[in-house]
């Protein structure tokens, strides 16, 4: 197990050593660190070596600082100048909460950024000033439309939290795939093959091989079949790509840049980058806080109190999974795989730093 802030420390110190600013380079360790911590292995330290890889391959500009390109009271449209997402991200959001103290909504668009970590952590920002925030971003091309083989879409993430009062908040944070792709990453790690829905073949069929989509294959929307729904995830994620991606001037579809080794850069870009949407609403610009914290009391207890399917299993609400998971990691410590491990110490040799993760 390893602590939380020995982590941190690490994670801040390899983006110094890439260039990045010290403030800058603690709030992405931050980002990692907390999906971590919430459980959401796939998106934490087992990403760094990604970073790393896009910083080495002359991607990433750890210098380049933000620039407004477009703006009103309650919006703007940001340039992250292909800065670390995980640098540009948390300004964003920051602008968003800013503009809705001021105009009672937020909302700012993104463009020129790369992969930006977990989206709840964005959505959980805007918490502490008693507004609800969203968090929405397109990636990699590696999902294949409802009826469609070729790979179009990201797993698109939709990231929404909502403050409460006495309750833990509810914090919204899923991908419009059936599963992400960091799950397949994780099943890789342990050799373990993947249920069956997650992913399809290059030539549609379904498959339990998580090593599918470096041999042409694709995730499937959430729905997994169209006998389940699956066009309902494809809309989700058209969605996203389309706030993420059309209207900041973001690449989108299948020119998203990729954060996976296996896909090449599109040779024909449609826009700049990876694109984000963030949204900050301030409750008090509809209605009383307290009001509202109370009627989330409520809203979160009902569906607690409902009556569960099975006796072992209580109804929960969402993002309680990944609060109970942090309240444990944060006194237990975080637990890494072996993979994970050995990548971080490969990344410590490469940058010099004294660090050894056993």
């Amino acid at each position: 197990m390893i602590n939380e802030r020995e982590l941190k420390r690490f994670v801040e110190a390899v983006f110094i050593k890439m260039g990045v600013e010290h403030e800058d380079a603690a709030d992405a360790a931050q980002v990692l660190v907390k999906a971590d911590l919430r459980g959401v292995d796939s998106h934490g330290v087992a990403r760094l070596k990604g970073y790393v890889r896009l910083w080495e391959n002359g991607l990433i500009d750890p210098k380049a600082t933000l620039k407004i390109e477009r703006e009103t009271i309650g919006t703007a449209t940001i340039n992250g100048n292909s800065n670390f997402g995980l640098v540009i991200a948390p300004k964003a959001m920051k602008v968003a909460i800013n503009k809705a103290k001021e105009a009672g909504t937020g909302w700012v668009t993104v463009k020129n950024s790369s992969h930006f970590g977990i989206a709840g952590y964005y959505s959980m920002l805007a918490l502490e000033h008693d507004m609800i925030g969203l968090a929405f971003t397109n990636a990699s091309p590696l999902v294949a439309p409802t009826f469609g083989k070729e790979r179009m879409l990201g797993t698109n993430p939709i990231a929404v939290a909502f403050p409460s009062g006495k309750e833990q908040p509810v914090v919204i944070d899923m991908a419009t795939t059936t599963v992400a792709n960091g799950k397949l990453e994780v099943a890789k790690r342990k050799k373990e093959k993947i249920p069956i829905g997650w992913v399809q073949s290059d030539t549609g069929d379904l498959s339990e091989n998580p090593k599918e989509l470096e041999v042409g294959g694709s995730l499937t929307p959430l729905g997994s079949t169209l006998t389940n729904s699956s066009y309902k995830g494809y809309c989700l994620s058209s969605m996203v790509d389309i706030l993420s991606g059309v209207l900041t001037g973001a690449n989108f579809g299948p020119w998203v840049p990729p954060f996976v080794p296996f896909l090449a850069n599109s040779d024909n870009p449609v826009g700049e980058g990876i694109g984000h949407f963030f949204g900050a609403i301030k409750i008090d610009a509809f209605m009383d806080v307290k009001s509202f914290k109370k009627r989330m009391d409520l809203w979160i207890n009902t569906f607690k109190n409902s009556t569960p399917l099975y006796k072992e299993q209580e109804v929960l609400i969402p993002g309680e999974p990944e609060k109970k998971k942090e309240e444990v990691r944060i006194k237990n410590g975080i637990p890494l795989l072996d993979q994970v491990k050995k990548d971080l110490n490969e990344i410590a040799k490469k940058f010099n730093i004294e660090k050894q993760f056993t």
